[in-house]
């Protein structure tokens, strides 16, 4: 029984049951008077909000809608996701969420999360002390490069409080365990600088030494004041997230999605294409659009795969090339960062993606570039005349920088493409077949990966957690979805799914020394028991 009472107890989202709360409750706990006198059940709570929702004209008043539930009462909004999570998951995470991002000072209600500015250097640990709650897990941005819209700035909040909602409905990490960071150094968007209800730091971004003065502030006192905490990197910009990734792998149980879960779910959807046009991995040839974070985090998971096949370093990486915003990523060409290096073949140049397919003869190409419509008709017909199974991977979020839609993917290959989306489309109806594409959606992925390392208690991440991720995915996609060109399973048994990764996700860590102490008896069983289940 909660200590709570009265108003209090009715303004913790946590404890917060509203209309449901039963008479000898309202007695014990204050209540009375305080609420309409009848009761409702969870059932007749949910429907509630559903038809309010649903009668809302656009996703951005819904997302609204949701995000003030959520503040008041997490186990309805949550018990709504899970039942719902098709209809949900675009309103709460992508594609919604970018809008929400972008138009975020004015739409703001209420704090969610601990926003540490730049103002606070030399005292983020008392800052995170503020936090009432025992933190597991934290989804930290500094909001340089949301999705694929740029430089938010603490507007990109919205981004770890949709990654940690997806957690708890996906894969059940308890709410109460969540902690979604902004560390806001300012922004270079000169047009939320301008913006009157901007609510971040109105300066220019810190850089240099002081920036990673104060990442490392954040790290040391999020360690401290949360330990064993998992920490997971969210849309920071290319030059950032590849460094603090390295820089902090080895020595804590952290990771980032945007390299490591995009690569496990691109892989996965692989796997499940193979299976349909048969044929290695090890085989095939990759041609990225993209070249940053998700084109490498993927290419490098894809070669570990190759070379798990049978194939040597050389010959893997030689099976993916990159295009970013110069044409073909070739050796010797001026100004290449360091995550491009390794991809960098001997090559002539080549500056346009067309013709990097007519010359490269892919297998498979992967759009991460946020270039929306850039899988161009020419560029779909291309590869259909190559592959009798195309796979065409149109990875960008959210809808607005798609590569291509799914009814393009589909036409412009005869219906031959195996395909797979960063944001939902809707079922595809082409010469009598329909085809229902799913997202490459990381929340296949992540939400298994964390509760995994966090029912373990891993002290790492490692590599090895995302590629058996990888193939616990791809082993859940059924013959009947491939029959519907599905190479994800249905969104509806996230939970199932997740459970599978997370327990093969923690195996990996008993194995190998990362987590305390011997594994359970059971560890399927273990896992299931530790998930929230949203009820009264």
């Amino acid at each position: 029984m909660t200590l709570l009472h009265g108003m209090t107890l009715l303004r913790d989202p946590l404890l917060n049951k509203g209309t449901a709360f039963s008479a000898s409750e309202r007695e014990q706990l204050g209540l009375r008077g305080l609420l309409p006198p009848c009761v409702l059940t969870m059932q007749a709570q949910a429907d509630r909000v559903l038809t309010n929702m649903r009668n809302l004209p656009t996703d951005l008043e819904k997302y609204v809608a949701l995000n003030a539930l959520h503040d008041r009462n997490e186990a309805l909004f949550f018990r709504i996701v899970c039942d719902n999570i098709d209809e949900i998951q675009p309103i709460i995470y992508t594609p919604t969420v970018g809008l929400a991002c972008q138009k975020y000072g004015l739409i703001f209600q209420r704090p969610r999360g601990m926003f540490i500015s730049a103002n606070e250097r030399g005292h983020i640990a008392e800052v995170l002390k503020n936090w009432p709650y025992p933190a597991k897990l934290i989804v930290v941005t500094d909001g340089e490069r949301i999705l694929g819209l740029g430089d938010l700035g603490a507007n990109g909040m919205g981004i770890p409080v949709g990654k940690l909602s997806l957690y708890s409905a996906c894969a059940g990490v308890h709410p109460e365990l969540c902690l979604p960071v902004v560390l806001d150094v300012g922004t270079n968007n000169e047009e939320l600088l301008r913006d009157p209800y901007y609510l971040g730091l109105r300066q220019k971004r810190l850089t240099g030494a002081a920036y990673d003065e104060f990442v490392d502030e954040f790290m040391t006192a999020a360690r401290a004041t949360f330990p064993g905490v998992l920490i997971q990197f969210e849309d920071f910009a290319n030059h950032s997230a590849f460094r603090l990734l390295h820089k902090y792998r080895q020595k804590t149980c952290v990771f980032n999605d945007d390299i490591q879960g995009t690569a496990a779910v691109a892989l996965a959807g692989l796997f499940s294409a193979l299976r349909v046009s048969g044929g290695k991995l090890k085989d095939q040839k990759l041609l990225f659009l993209g070249a940053g974070e998700a084109a490498t985090g993927i290419a490098d998971l894809v070669v570990s795969a190759m070379m798990a096949e049978g194939a040597t370093e050389q010959e893997a990486l030689q099976r993916n090339w990159l295009v970013d915003s110069r044409g073909l990523v070739v050796r010797g060409r001026d100004g290449l960062s360091g995550h491009k290096l390794r991809y960098a073949h001997d090559h002539a140049t080549i500056s346009d993606f067309a013709t990097a397919i007519e010359t490269l003869k892919p297998t498979a190409i992967v759009g991460v570039a946020a270039v929306g419509g850039a899988f161009t008709p020419e560029v779909l017909r291309l590869m259909a005349g190559l592959n009798e199974r195309p796979i065409v991977f149109a990875l960008s979020n959210p809808t607005s920088k798609a590569e291509c839609s799914a009814e393009d993917a589909y036409r412009y290959t005869e219906g031959r493409a195996l395909f797979a989306c960063g944001s939902p489309y809707d079922p595809v109806k082409l010469s009598g077949t329909t085809f229902v594409p799913r997202q490459g959606n990381n929340s296949y992925i992540f939400p298994g990966v964390g509760l995994g390392a966090i029912a373990s208690s891993a002290r790492l991440v490692t590599d090895e957690m995302f590629m058996t991720a990888a193939h616990t995915l791809a082993d859940c996609v059924k013959t009947d979805d491939l029959g519907q060109g599905s190479l994800y399973p249905a969104l509806p048994r996230i939970r199932e799914v997740s459970a599978k990764i997370a327990t093969a996700v923690a195996s990996v860590a008993y194995q190998n020394g990362l987590a305390d102490g011997p594994p359970p008896n059971d560890l399927s069983g273990f896992i299931e028991a530790q998930m929230y289940d949203p009820h009264y």
